[in-house]
């Protein structure tokens, strides 16, 4: 069922003559080919590049990342350091589709402005492909930014120098300035008026790869990516530890030791995995807000260059809000999904019993998940992680013939029909799983599929065929009018 699909293939996780067969079928029910071709290529997609968007407090990066999201959803203040729950959003720009890396944070005092956008800088570029550098026309190259370019140059990533506040033509000199930072042309752009974005956007899509530079599982036997990731004082370091069998990461009570990223091949299960200790930074009391908007930042980066995110989570406490966006910024990304509940070894009877209370009340979204019961400090159930790790990655991994999967729909349809609604009753028409980590499928409908019944064939596709450990994906796209091009993708 793990079928490898080759890189590159426009017709998605279809082969040549499953996507003839495809086509035909669509054609035969009134669907635009065209339409068609592009849901399974959307759905077809791999891991999508990562855009980081970098500079100092104040320059208009969270203004410039709503404005290529085209929502207003980047919290913007004129202030520094206003934390969001969120740091990568999902655009699309000419047909090309893409994610955003927002670091318009903190600024913390205690740190010093430039090791503060340092910080920020250095995560954000982890995670990218290519990075937007965004710099105060106005005010000009500060020292700060200097620091950013050594950075810039060390990591080697493509780099678009954008010079915002540029209102008008007067402004373009004060941009032209720009050039001496080394990093080539300037943009002059106004995010907050929109004023040149159209042109830096090309230019930032032509520095993206068409995919992301990292491919999961290189060559036979490559040592696959976990990412370890949760709030601090989990016992992240902790587990890395015991795992690897001696202190590769310096652990403390003090939540967040962790500064740098920590890449460690392990031997576990007879195979060789690349684990990445992912926990937070220095935590100190007033200054919480802006520790947990940087440990998102290193999170998402660890997530976006990881195959399975193991999230470690305290059994001993009540699952927390920020337990849950952890989650939910896997689940997001699309990773296959460990939860593993750290400190099963102090628990009583009494705790137990409301930990299950709060997995059931808390965590009701993603019932797939594979779940351990860990103890980083003694080692017990260490022999369960592997087992776990290779479920989740052999459902993000599992691929559906057309041919099945329409005959499993066709199964619900006849046993299970969408209720009616108005004096009609939608009906799935046919469907195709176009791409595979994670499994992503393209259903075509007569009518709107409510998101109840969505839930109930994503629910039963896992009774099924499995998919344990893995998000699925599922896309409807409607036919309005049977032999029209008014069809829409809901």
């Amino acid at each position: 069922m793990n079928e490898q699909i080759p890189a590159g293939d426009e017709h998605g996780a279809l082969g040549d003559a499953e996507y003839a067969e495809f086509m035909e079928l669509a054609a035969e029910e009134g669907f635009d080919l065209e339409e068609v071709e592009g849901d399974i290529a959307a759905a077809g997609h791999g891991p999508l590049p990562v855009l980081a968007v970098i500079g100092r407090p104040n320059v208009g990066k969270s203004t410039l990342v709503n404005r290529i999201i085209g929502r207003r959803e980047a919290v913007v203040e004129d202030r520094p350091g206003v934390t969001r729950d969120r740091v990568t959003y999902e655009a699309d720009w000419n047909g090309r589709r893409f994610k955003v890396v927002d670091t318009g944070g903190w600024e913390q005092d205690v740190l010093g402005i430039d090791a503060s956008v340092a910080m920020q800088a250095e995560f954000a570029i982890e995670a990218a492909d290519a990075v937007v550098f965004v710099v105060d026309s106005k005010v000009g190259a500060t020292d700060t930014d200097e620091a950013v370019v050594k950075l810039l140059r060390r990591s080697g990533k493509p780099v678009v120098l954008v010079a915002n506040k540029v209102d008008g033509p007067s402004g373009e000199a004060d941009a032209a300035m720009l050039w001496s930072l080394g990093l080539g042309e300037p943009h002059p752009i106004s995010a907050l008026h929109g004023r040149g974005t159209g042109d830096m956007l090309d230019a930032a899509l032509d520095a993206l790869p068409e995919a992301p530079a990292q491919t999961f599982d290189v060559g036979v036997g490559g040592p696959r990516r976990i990412a370890l990731i949760g709030r601090p004082n989990v016992g992240k370091s902790s587990l890395l530890n015991k795992l690897a069998r001696e202190e590769r990461v310096v652990v403390n009570e003090l939540a967040g030791t962790t500064r740098d990223p920590v890449d460690e091949l392990i031997e576990l299960g007879g195979k060789t995995w690349k684990f990445v200790d992912t926990a937070g930074i220095r935590r100190r009391v007033h200054l919480q807000e802006g520790a947990d908007y940087y440990a998102s930042l290193r999170t998402a980066a660890a997530v976006e260059k990881a195959e399975v995110a193991v999230v470690l989570i305290d059994a001993g406490e009540s699952i927390s809000v920020q337990d849950q966006r952890i989650i939910t910024m896997a689940v997001e990304a699309g990773r296959a999904l460990v939860i593993a509940y750290n400190k099963w070894d102090n628990l009583d009877e009494e705790r137990r019993f409301y930990l299950e209370r709060e997995i059931e009340r808390d965590l009701v979204q993603i019932p797939w998940a594979m779940r351990v019961n860990v103890s980083a400090r003694t080692g017990r159930h260490m022999e369960k992680l592997v087992p776990a790790i290779e479920t989740a990655l052999a459902g993000w991994e599992t691929r559906i013939p057309t041919g099945r999967l329409n005959a499993f729909l066709g199964e619900i349809v006849s046993s299970h029909p969408h209720p009616i609604r108005g004096g009609k009753q939608p009906r799935i028409l046919f469907g195709t799983q176009a791409g595979t980590k994670p499994p992503r499928f393209v259903l075509f409908a007569s009518g709107f599929l409510e998101a109840g019944y969505r839930r109930f064939v994503e629910r039963r596709l896992r009774e099924e065929f499995g998919f344990e450990g893995t998000p699925i994906h599922i896309s409807v796209r409607v036919r309005e009018k049977r032999g029209t091009k008014n069809s829409k993708k809901k």
